[in-house]
């Protein structure tokens, strides 16, 4: 019945829906479970690839395990990525320790580099006091012994005997 007039039952003329019907192939799932709670996995899902990476990165960053999945549509499902949140936040844990150990041993370093350069300077200012003491003595005129002012020597050597 291919008419223009309107069904009976109907008063208006029913068109079709616009849109896609197609199975969507542009969803993202991020799906994080605890070790704390294993029993109650969070699971979202978005069409935003990159809000959906974001949102695995933060649940890893919270210590849970991540699967980011890809829909391929008919509830089908890719996985993408997986993130070892316990993993991360340990090697996280390390790293720190490691960059709290090296700013430890460049301050020790540092420190020890202070203490000789504070000991160079105090051996070279008493280096130079003494060559300023010893240039006076030079540069004073020879004092005049006379022979009623001169001192026997204390000691005899062997070969004056």
């Amino acid at each position: 019945m291919n008419r223009s007039a309107k069904h009976p039952d109907r008063p208006y003329r029913r068109r079709a829906v616009p849109g896609d019907h197609t199975p969507n192939t542009r969803g993202y799932r991020v799906t994080a479970s605890w070790d704390a709670r294993p029993d109650r996995p969070a699971i979202r899902s978005t069409p935003d690839k990159a809000k959906a990476r974001r949102m695995a990165r933060e649940y890893a960053e919270q210590g849970a395990y991540v699967i980011l999945e890809e829909h391929k549509g008919r509830d089908q499902w890719r996985t993408l990525r997986e993130y070892d949140g316990p993993a991360m936040a340990a090697e996280r844990r390390e790293a720190e320790l490691a960059e709290r150990r090296r700013a430890a041993e460049q301050a020790a370093a540092e420190r020890a580099a202070r203490l000789e350069q504070q000991a160079a300077d105090r051996r070279r200012r008493r280096l130079a006091a003494e060559a300023t003491t010893h240039a006076r003595e030079l540069m004073s005129p020879p004092a005049i012994v006379r022979p009623e002012h001169r001192q026997r020597a204390r000691h005899v050597t062997g070969a004056q005997r």
